[in-house]
This record gives structure tokens, C-alpha cells and sequence, in this order.
């Protein structure tokens, strides 16, 4: 038996394990390699994922319009592409997802997040990987847009409609530069428009549709860290952060907030961003009213400054308060959510043996 037939033989009694290990190894090596968003090392090894990723789709639509043949030494390696462009694919959504999760509100970008999972699950089928290449194109398509979407605020240093336009108009004139390069090779144009422009315009369609629905989380941004606090000072650079104790140790902030006379509420937000940003943000104080619908009450604007690791550490204060159910949303100049924190305030007694524990940021 051939080197050849021993491996094909092979990765047909293995197919499942080789798919797995090939999952598990895009995953772990984003986890090893990908870093923050603005990252260079990052930024560069997508870009030339996402050209493997081109490069592939294009020969493989030759390949089966039997417009391109390998070339005979070339003929095993090409024998592996589909694992190859699985692997590729699956390490590029690997990272777009861990991008976009950590700059989600869950609550206001679940309908998206459970879309991503299933497309990374999708990606995991054998249909997916051996079947149309309009799929492998769909994929592709949310990969290239998620790359620009982070690219293009870091370039610009601030996140909304502008680095959104950059984001399509990038996409749309490279999916058209590989339109026209097919075209060139004759492949008919019936074709081209099903396996490439129709999955991709589709593609872009929904991803503009959630954008303006405010589903889709604002990427490179995120919240590290956010909390309601009885007092906050600053000293030497840092923030100490005051809550009262109660028997519940694991919070670490006031998310049931007992407002003697005097008190104020002190809202606090540590907000990653990449150096090169620096951008409006808002902190949304709203309180529930007696339907159950939330009510806005403040829009608070804070300025950031990105390049802290551990992210940028701002707050808004409240001295005017109702007892009640309360929410305040961490949220970019055009609305979309990054994060939000609920909490209640209820009115107690003057109480001085009150006792507070301070936290450090």
C-alpha cells in the first residue's frame, strides 16, 4: 500500500478524532497567540489567515469547474485542503467570537452570540467542510467584515458609524476584486453570483441589520470590570472603592444598595480599549417603574483613554435617587451596548456602625 492510500485510509478511520484534534488545535493556538485586538502579532497572523482563506475558495472554484489542476507535486497537498481551510476558518471564528463576547452585553447581543456559536458549531460539520462553497464564502465573508470591524476603530481611535462604513465598503471591494479575478479565469457569471456574491451579500445584509438593531457588540470594547459603590476616592492613581459588608462574599460591590440619608450611589466601570482609542462613551443610569419598563434617568458621558491594560477606570455619581430597581448600561456614542449592571437601593436608617470594606483598581 501507498504513502498515499496509508493516509487516505487513515483519515477515513479517523475522521472524527482528526476533526476534533484540528478544532482543539485552531482553538488552543488562538489561545497561545492571539492576544489583545491592537496586538500587531494578532493582527498580522489574521490578515494572512484570511488570505490562506481567499486563496483556497478561489482554487477551489476553479478546481470544480475543472478550470485549474495542481500541479503533480502539488497534488497531495491539495489533497488536504478541506482541513486545511477548516482549520483556517475555525481559527479566525474562534477569535472573532472570543472578540466579540468579551465587548457583548449578553443580554442586548444574544440573538447574535447564539448565531455565532451556531455558526462555529456549523463549521464543525462534515457537510460544512466538504460541501458547497457558498458555505465556506458565508464563512469567510463574516470573518473578513469581523476583521475590519475591529481594524478600523483602532485605526481611526474611535468606534461608530465611520469605522462601521470602512468596515463594509473594505469587505465589499475585496469580495468584488475576487468576483472580478474569477471572472477573468471565465467562470460564468450564474455562478459566481450564487456561490460568491449571494452568500457574502447576505453575509454583510444581516451583520448591517443587527448593527442597527444594536445586537452586535462594539468590538474592540469591552468592560473588565463595573460595580455600585457607597463611597469612591482617588489617591496616587488609584481608585478605592467602598461596600458595605454583608454575608454574601463573593460580591464585592453594593448590588443591594442601602441608602441611608446623605449617601450617594457611585457607579463605577474599568473599560478596555485598544492605545490608539480614544472615544465618548455613556454611562445610562435607568430605574424600573411600577409597568416593569425601564426608564432612563441620566446619560452620563465619559471620556476614554485606551492603552491601560487593565482598561480605563471612570464613574458617574448619583445623589438623587428613588429606592427601586436600577440599571445602568455602559453604552458607545451610537447607542450600542457594551455592558450592563443591575442593582436595587432601598432607604435604611442613619446607621454609623455601618461597616465597609474598600476594594483597589
Amino acid at each position: 500500500m501507498s504513502i498515499k492510500e496509508k493516509t487516505t485510509d487513515f483519515i477515513n478511520k479517523h475522521e472524527t478524532k482528526l476533526d476534533i484534534a484540528f478544532f482543539v488545535g485552531g482553538f488552543l493556538f488562538d489561545i497561545l497567540f492571539i492576544s489583545a485586538p491592537d496586538d500587531l502579532f494578532s493582527i498580522v497572523q489574521q490578515a494572512v489567515y484570511l488570505f490562506i482563506v481567499a486563496t483556497l475558495i478561489h482554487y477551489e472554484m476553479l478546481f470544480r469547474l475543472h478550470k485549474w489542476r495542481p500541479k503533480e507535486s502539488l497534488l497531495k497537498l491539495w489533497s488536504y485542503r478541506d482541513f486545511t481551510l477548516h482549520f483556517f476558518l475555525g481559527s479566525l471564528l474562534s477569535v472573532y467570537s472570543l472578540f466579540y463576547i468579551k465587548s457583548a452585553s449578553i443580554l442586548s447581543s444574544f440573538i447574535f452570540l447564539i448565531l455565532l456559536i451556531a455558526i462555529i458549531l456549523l463549521n464543525e460539520l462534515s457537510f460544512a467542510k466538504s460541501g458547497k462553497v457558498s458555505l465556506k464564502v458565508a464563512f469567510y465573508a463574516i470573518c473578513l467584515f469581523s476583521f475590519f470591524s475591529v481594524i478600523y476603530p483602532i485605526i481611526l481611535g474611535f468606534v461608530g458609524w465611520t469605522p462601521l462604513f470602512f468596515s463594509v465598503l473594505s469587505t465589499v471591494l475585496i469580495l468584488l476584486g475576487q468576483f472580478k479575478l474569477l471572472a477573468r479565469s471565465e467562470v460564468p457569471g450564474k455562478i459566481l453570483t450564487k456561490a460568491l456574491a449571494a452568500p457574502a451579500g447576505a453575509v454583510l445584509s444581516i451583520f448591517l441589520l443587527f448593527y442597527f438593531l444594536g445586537w452586535i457588540p462594539p468590538v474592540p470594547l469591552s468592560v473588565t470590570a463595573q460595580g455600585v459603590y457607597h463611597n469612591l476616592e482617588k489617591r496616587e492613581g488609584q481608585f478605592f472603592l467602598s461596600f458595605e459588608k454583608t454575608w454574601k462574599f463573593w460580591q464585592d460591590s453594593d448590588k443591594e444598595f442601602n441608602a441611608a440619608p446623605g449617601d450617594k450611589v457611585f457607579f463605577f466601570a474599568q473599560i478596555y480599549s485598544p492605545a490608539r482609542i480614544s472615544d465618548q462613551i455613556f454611562l445610562h443610569w435607568h430605574l424600573k417603574n411600577k409597568k416593569g419598563d425601564w426608564v432612563s434617568t441620566d446619560r452620563v458621558p465619559l471620556f476614554i483613554q485606551g492603552g491601560r491594560k487593565e482598561g480605563f477606570r471612570g464613574y458617574a455619581t448619583k445623589a438623587n435617587y428613588q429606592p427601586g430597581e436600577w440599571m445602568v448600561t455602559v453604552e458607545t456614542s451610537m447607542g450600542s451596548e457594551i455592558s450592563r449592571y443591575y442593582f436595587e437601593i432601598s432607604t435604611v436608617a442613619a446607621n454609623e456602625a455601618r461597616i465597609f470594606t474598600t476594594l483597589e483598581k
